[in-house]
């Protein structure tokens, strides 16, 4: 089916890895980071950069001009399939995550029927995302591969095979935005290298306290960290490759409003901003067009305060990193790990700086482990899932590509729902009136959405007024559902936290 998609749409993202792919050929270590003959710079971390080098040897057996800097936008036959081809290629990794996860469930339940059983379920809904499949294999990213590791890492942990999960956390870093589930760290030091705790009340003895385990545990993250990092270190250029991965002056949104606290806050400027010139409180020409649109530029909100990167970066500490250093370090067994990692990701894209909507499958793809273990958290999957994937609708924007994402959500979550309900059944319902009366809320807004987006309404509320109401309709009600979901996780967490210990 992934092959299907080799001559659909693709996005900019694809000319991102095909300059990529001729920088790390092309040109040597040193210029790496410095070439910008494209406005696609080079700004994942080095690790990546070098995947992109190992594609690149293959990739000249393809077509050797897409290894050219200077071919902007090159996108010939050869070219789309060999990149299609390696994402597709790239995704076994992600399979044989998937395989190493379902391993782990597997050993919590069993079931006589096998289309009910938790790792077919759990195969299903990883393998099958929607997200996944519009986002790498339509849109144009890595992400399966990506998510391998985490899920990998992940599966290793839950199978108490704490070095090999070690490892692949460490190879995490081929991808910034994974610094989200930092705090994984300190479960990993908890977990590995006290090997004693008191029964009364689980916490840390000391004198189980294991140095050698921890040199161990440091060289493995340590190692993975200089081979990726090293050459440029000894090149002088680390503070050149750190300003590339964190450019905050981007600012604080992305394109379109990613689906978090940024996006309600921005409405609220935006309706602020309205009234204000409605009331001739504020001269509509002295407004920064950006901050009526929400796009990528850096500027400064007209009226409710700036939203600067300090700020960004000390807001999710009270209710997100606390929390989770806490708790992974007092009790770093079961459940409470994965359920604060999952906290943890989600929280972080909820203030996230300059986030993009597709940030939201860091916490929906292992929440899905979670869903099949539990009622409650079935429940938190199938809201957070649903809203965020229906976010996603606005990268695909082509007419050509609508029945297919239409289909593919539709399969997906009608799937989702069946199998999680006959998973749990007799205990009680998924979903509360209140909360299923919103995902169906979601049918309505897709359909204004595309309604406007088509220009039925070219006088009034269409394009030429309001070229953004699309995309600022969909991300305000999509950020509505995720904060919820957000918020009913960490209820539940707490609710877990207050069960006594066994």
């Amino acid at each position: 089916m992934k092959c299907l998609f080799i001559n659909a749409y693709h996005s900019t993202d694809f000319e991102v890895h095909r300059n990529w792919l001729a920088i790390t050929h092309s040109l040597p270590l040193s210029r790496w980071y410095h070439e910008n003959t494209s406005e696609w710079t080079l700004d994942y971390p080095p690790l990546f950069a070098w995947f992109e080098f190992g594609l690149s040897q293959v990739a000249q057996h393809f077509d050797k001009n897409m290894l050219v800097v200077e071919n902007l936008n090159y996108a010939s036959p050869s070219t789309v399939l060999f990149q299609r081809l390696s994402v597709i290629f790239s995704d076994m990794f992600f399979f044989f995550a998937v395989k190493e996860c379902c391993r782990s469930v597997q050993e919590h339940k069993s079931s006589r029927d096998l289309m009910s059983h938790p790792s077919f379920i759990l195969a299903v809904l990883l393998l099958w995302n929607f997200g996944l499949l519009i986002v790498d294999h339509i849109h144009f990213q890595y992400n399966g591969f990506l998510f391998g590791f985490l899920l990998l890492s992940v599966a290793k942990h839950l199978q108490s095979k704490h070095l090999q999960g070690a490892l692949f956390f460490a190879i995490l870093n081929l991808k910034h935005i994974y610094l989200y589930v930092a705090p994984y760290g300190i479960y990993l030091l908890r977990s590995y290298c006290f090997t004693q705790t008191n029964r009364a009340d689980a916490s840390i003895s000391w004198r189980g306290f294991s140095p050698l385990r921890l040199l161990t545990l440091g060289s493995i993250v340590t190692s993975v960290c200089v081979l990726s990092f090293g050459p440029f270190i000894a090149l002088g250029q680390l503070p050149q490759v750190l300003s590339r991965l964190f450019p905050f002056k981007r600012g604080l949104c992305h394109a379109f409003w990613a689906p978090n606290i940024w996006a309600l806050y921005n409405l609220k400027h935006f309706s602020c901003t309205c009234s204000g010139v409605k009331l001739e409180l504020l001269h509509e020409v002295d407004l920064p067009r950006a901050s009526m649109e929400g796009l990528v530029q850096k500027f400064q909100h007209a009226v409710l305060p700036s939203i600067s990167p300090s700020v960004k970066l000390v807001s999710p500490v009270p209710s997100i990193l606390v929390p989770t250093l806490v708790t992974l370090w007092w009790r770093p067994c079961g459940d409470p790990f994965l359920g604060y990692l999952l906290h943890d990701t989600l929280g972080s894209y909820m203030f996230g700086w300059h986030d993009h909507g597709k940030t939201n499958l860091y916490s929906n793809l292992p929440l899905c482990i979670l869903a099949v273990e539990s009622r409650e958290d079935a429940g938190i999957f199938l809201v957070l899932a649903t809203t965020g994937h229906y976010s996603l609708f606005p990268l695909i924007f082509t007419p050509a590509e609508l029945p297919i994402k239409v289909l593919l959500m539709l399969m997906y979550v009608v799937y989702s729902f069946t199998a999680l309900r006959k998973l749990h059944r007799g205990q009680g319902p998924l979903l509360s009136p209140l909360e299923s009366l919103y995902l169906l809320g979601l049918i309505p807004v897709a359909v204004l959405c595309e309604v406007l987006q088509a220009g039925v309404f070219p006088q009034g509320l269409g394009q030429q007024k309001m070229p953004f109401l699309p995309l600022l309709l969909t991300s305000v009600y999509c950020s509505l559902g995720i904060c919820y979901s957000f918020l009913r996780l960490y209820v539940s967490l707490l609710r877990q936290q207050e069960k006594p210990k066994q």
